[in-house]
């Protein structure tokens, strides 16, 4: 791995001074290859193995400030040359545009700050042994428990690879990284219902994976759990959202701090930089450099440099998530999040998940999400869910076919409490959340 990417730094110099040689004033190039193992299987029949293994260039080229872009999955030194001189003719039609350009080379990632994330932990797993994992998982979930009767399967991914960066400013930087996962999604029935529900493990080493007994077992859980559920009447509660899904209240945050949204003023937190957004107690921290991460990165798809940040203070927005082009749109200087934002850790301390159902009290704990019902431009929140009513503390019944509904700036602002139940399956990390009141609209 690490003589390929020595091969592929030298192709990426070679086609940044093809660039430049072909009149550009600037160009970045971005190589990454992949290659590794996925196994599926449904009802323990083997259904696909897969071996992939390829890659992709991107390459930008400046003339002036007259932009042209092109890509390939051809790596061979023929295809890489007609991809440089297609991004070169193409620059040459394009429009003028005084924000577009590389990144500034005060702002990138330099040579003696490059270490090693430990994201590279390649598995010699088998065929042979894939599939015996992949069977083992759905296995441990169908005998779980009588009531599971069916399966959309179990499957099993192993890949490494690594990402090549260039720029004209002489910047070729790289990183390889692994990533292995294991999923199982079951069906169950009971004599009114039928009901999917699935879980997963992922991680940068194999030997971190949840085992495949229990992912299944874990999968056979949650949907019996959710068998029978009921309608509960529109009213206005509390509702706390499980880990799984509490990330997704924070990535609707992401896109409303995020430059695109903001130069096109398409976004709920217009003028929102230095105020109160979330109650005083909540901190996010952004840290790229933990080790094994999976959302780890020394440098980001610009070549510039990431950052330890505070991303929120006491409840204070204390930054933009910028690329350089968002960044020149709206007079600011890039964050280093062209690409996206690089592990987040949302402050917790509710306590443990039994402690925050007891927070909630009476109330809706949602575990799955429906549709896309959220409009960044004003706030608006109304999506479909799945879940448990909760009364003095304690799980009731499930519930299904309901819709809660809000105003992100509330629903931000009302976070009653975090847990510590922490998931730590993705790029935001953070805990059970409690919104004091949304609506629930049911019968």
């Amino acid at each position: 791995m690490l003589q390929e990417i020595d091969s592929v730094k030298v192709a990426v110099a070679d086609a940044l001074a093809l660039a430049k040689k072909l009149g550009a004033t600037s160009a970045e190039v971005s190589i990454s290859k992949q290659q590794g193992l996925s196994v599926s299987c449904r009802m323990q029949e083997l259904e696909t193995v897969e071996y992939d293994y390829g890659g992709a260039l991107g390459i930008a080229v400046w003339f002036g400030q007259k932009k042209g872009s092109a890509s390939t999955s051809d790596l061979s030194t023929a295809a890489l040359k007609q991809t440089v001189e297609a991004a070169c003719n193409i620059a040459k039609y394009t429009s003028e545009d005084p924000f577009s350009g590389i990144a500034d080379p005060e702002l990138m990632v330099k040579a003696e700050q490059l270490r090693d994330l430990d994201l590279y932990h390649p598995s010699n797993i088998s065929t042979e042994q894939a599939i015996e994992l992949t069977l083992a998982c759905e296995k441990a979930g169908l005998q779980a428990n009588k009531l599971i009767t069916n399966s959309d399967g179990a499957s099993f991914s192993s890949h490494q690879g690594f990402k090549v960066y260039g720029n004209s400013t002489g910047l070729i930087a790289s990183y390889p990284s692994s990533r292995h996962s294991l999923s199982c999604s079951l069906i169950a029935n009971s004599a009114q219902d039928m009901q999917r529900d699935y879980a997963y493990t992922v991680s940068r080493l194999m030997s971190k994976l949840d085992s495949a007994e229990f992912v299944g077992q874990k999968a056979a859980k949650e949907v019996v759990e959710r068998l029978d559920a009921q309608k509960v009447k529109t009213c206005k509660v509390p509702v706390m959202f499980n880990s799984e899904i509490a990330s997704s209240l924070f990535g609707h945050f992401i896109g409303a701090i995020s430059g695109g949204n903001l130069y096109r003023k398409a976004s709920f937190l217009l003028d929102a930089k230095g105020t109160q957004i979330f109650p005083d107690w909540l901190t996010i921290r952004e840290d790229p450099f933990i080790a094994q991460g999976l959302s780890s990165r020394m440098f980001d798809s610009e070549g510039v440099a990431t950052k330890q940040r505070q991303i929120v203070t006491d409840g204070i927005l204390n930054t933009w998530l910028l690329s350089s082009y968002a960044a020149r749109k709206l007079g600011e200087q890039t964050t280093g999040h062209a690409g996206g934002i690089h592990n987040w850790l949302v402050s917790a301390g509710g306590g443990a998940f039994e402690q925050m159902l007891q927070k909630l009290g009476t109330g809706l704990l949602v575990t799955e999400m429906m549709g896309q019902g959220v409009n960044l431009v004003n706030g608006d929140y109304s999506r479909g869910a799945a879940g448990f009513w909760v009364e003095n503390g304690q799980i009731q019944y499930p519930v299904s076919e309901i819709t809660i509904a809000g105003k992100l700036q509330d629903m931000f602002k009302n976070i009653v409490a975090i847990g510590d139940d922490v998931d730590p399956k993705g790029s935001i990390q953070t805990g059970s959340v409690i919104v004091e009141q949304m609506t629930v609209a049911g019968n």
